[in-house]
């Protein structure tokens, strides 16, 4: 029998060709896999292309729900942006796809896995991070590492190569942007973008969303609850949390939300400049960042944020199967506790504005924040604790007044 290889498969032109590829170079019996996390039309025709390249069987997983509820939904309670801008949409789904794809491999009695990520991204290191954290015995293919063997250099070469084993497959040579798609966003990569001094043609490039100048004239209010940290609905209307982000998706592309240009630092050493669409997962994120405002301690909220960043940074270099992610979260899961309440904002043209955050764990107080004296602070309690905690500061300046003094004389 001949061995079998998982092949993690798209459907586009790059893992289309790898099948024969993977057959021709190395005599496998090639299983594909295509794990669905909201990709919506684009895995139409699949089973179809998959066959028609050599494959003996082609697996599509919805992962969507798992997806959401467990890689989404920690970071957004973790507050997790790698940046400040990237709210982790490709970098989220990876382990979530080389989990299932590990659990496929020992379905089929697979001997190893390939995907078609590229030598220079991101991608490669979050899949084999995954598979050796789950699977340390299985065999990695990347044909894109592989030069002496994997020759191909252009659409025009794989398109040739797919011809030459009788496969006639439903692209051009023409040249598009490089493109991920989620239910959580889309990212944009190519063409005009890879030099940094262009602005995006944002009527060419946007999918999800309108830019803020098309978006509607007029606000629109919009409503959310939490319960410890996870959305539970959305306008008064209970949802899970796929559906939430689905509704979420079609409020913020259409005012405009969510669209971000960042040149960012990928974990292989080099810049890349891209423009991701997130319309739904910003305003989850800052809706839940709204209650949080409410309900947590200073310090705590000091701590989380740096937890968050720590968090973005693990999943955005592919380490969430490691203990230090899972230690990370337990924190974070920590303080969601009180997490509950209610938060209403309005969208217009890119924004989202507060409109009022309601919560049973509210630590605000109006009598202590108004003006008026209230029972629980007196004003003259100022005073030493100013005294206390400006001492430092104090001190050190009359330390300075005294060596000044020495150096005149």
């Amino acid at each position: 029998m001949k061995e079998k290889v998982i092949l993690a498969y798209s459907g586009g032109l790059d893992t289309t060709t790898i099948i024969p590829w993977l057959k021709e170079n190395f005599d496998y019996e090639v299983v594909c896999c295509c794990i669905d996390c909201g990709q919506e039309d684009e895995l139409d025709g699949l089973d179809e292309r998959a066959r028609l390249s050599g494959a003996s069987k082609l697996y599509i997983e919805d992962l969507t729900d798992d997806f959401c509820d467990n890689y989404i939904v920690p970071c957004v309670q973790a507050n997790a942006v790698y940046e400040n801008k990237y709210l982790l949409g490709t970098s989220m789904a990876r382990p979530a796809i080389a989990k299932r794809l590990v659990e496929i491999a020992r379905k089929e009695g697979a001997s190893a896995i390939c995907h078609g990520a590229t030598g220079k991204g991101n991608d490669q290191i979050r899949f084999e991070l995954g598979i050796k954290a789950l699977a340390p015995d299985l065999k990695i293919i990347a044909p894109w590492r592989m030069t002496d063997v994997w020759t191909l250099q252009s659409r025009e070469d794989e398109l040739a190569y797919c011809k030459a084993h009788g496969i006639d497959l439903p692209f051009d040579a023409s040249h598009s942007y490089s493109r991920d798609r989620n239910i959580w966003h889309i990212s944009h990569e190519g063409l005009e973008l890879e030099n940094p001094e262009n602005e995006p043609n944002y009527d060419d490039l946007l999918v999800l969303s309108v830019s803020p100048e098309k978006a509607p004239d007029k606000a629109e209010y919009v409503t959310m609850t939490f319960e410890k940290g996870i959305p539970t609905s959305v306008n008064g209307e209970k949802m899970k949390v796929s559906d939430i982000i689905r509704k979420l998706n079609a409020l913020g592309g259409k005012h405009g939300i969510g669209i971000v240009d960042i040149v960012e630092n990928r974990v292989v050493g080099m810049k890349s400049r891209g423009v991701y669409e997130t319309p739904g997962g910003t305003i989850l994120m800052e809706a839940h960042e709204q209650l949080e405002e409410l309900v947590l301690d200073r310090a705590t909220m000091e701590m989380k944020k740096d937890i968050g960043n720590k968090l973005a940074q693990v999943v955005y270099e592919g380490k969430w199967f490691t203990p230090l992610r899972q230690a990370l979260q337990a924190f974070v899961e920590s303080t969601q506790e009180y997490v509950t309440g209610e938060v209403k904002f309005k969208l217009y043209k890119g924004n989202i504005i507060k409109a009022g955050t309601t919560s049973p764990y509210s630590l605000y107080s109006e009598s202590l924040a108004s003006f008026t004296t209230g029972d629980l602070y007196d004003h003259h309690d100022a005073d030493g604790f100013i005294t206390l905690f400006g001492l430092p500061l104090k001190v050190r300046a009359m330390k300075m007044l005294e060596l000044e003094k020495k150096n005149q004389k």
